[in-house]
């Protein structure tokens, strides 16, 4: 039988209470090993702190530009909108402004109108040889001339210088014949029926 000695192969016991040598354990302590770390470890923390803190910084300076500018587009938008209410308001006052001064106008065109057609009337008339008138009626449409006439060629001759003028669409005979009442001379009694129109231009001057 063999016997063998372990006591030689034990490990050496380690002094005040039996702590172990770093030689013993095998292991080499780094010296501020846990320092460095704790400082780096601070370093990051301290740089993300700060970038989040420019983040929110240019995120608010944004958001407040922003606010800055929608209330000066609506304060814009509010002074556009009264600017074109009041040009709305004016222009319907205009508007009702110059129908006023048409109806005015025409009024006024109407009432010199007849005026200017009884001037036309006589100074045609006058112009014409051998013609007189005796009445004139209108109902609105149409003007009726009565007169006397020396001959047929004066009636004529009357028809067509009314025509003329541009107050009448149409100037119609309507009935003429000898006047036998009047001895000492031939003289012929003629109707004329003459459809009223517009006026020319010149005749408004």
């Amino acid at each position: 039988m063999i016997r063998i000695n372990l006591s030689s192969l034990a490990p050496p016991k380690t002094k005040r209470g039996g702590k172990r040598s770093a030689a013993a354990t095998g292991s080499i302590a780094v010296p501020g090993e846990g320092s460095s770390t704790l400082v780096l470890v601070l370093v990051f923390v301290v740089v993300l702190a700060a970038a989040i803190g420019v983040s929110w910084w240019m995120v608010n300076s944004k958001h407040d530009q922003l606010d800055k500018e929608l209330k000066a587009a609506v304060a814009e938008n509010q002074k556009l909108s009264e600017v074109k209410a009041k040009y709305e308001n004016s222009k319907k006052k205009a508007d009702v402004f110059e129908r006023r001064v048409k109806v005015i106008d025409e009024l006024k065109d109407g009432q010199k109108r007849p005026v200017a057609l009884l001037d036309m009337v006589a100074d045609t008339v006058n112009k014409t040889d051998a013609v007189w008138l005796e009445s004139m009626t209108t109902d609105g449409r149409n003007l009726d001339f009565q007169g006397m006439a020396l001959s047929p060629d004066a009636v004529a001759e009357l028809m067509a210088n009314l025509r003329k003028t541009g107050f009448f669409k149409s100037v119609e005979i309507k009935e003429t014949a000898q006047d036998a009442s009047v001895k000492e001379v031939t003289a012929f009694k003629f109707e004329l029926i003459c459809e009223l129109g517009a006026p020319a231009k010149t005749q408004k001057s």
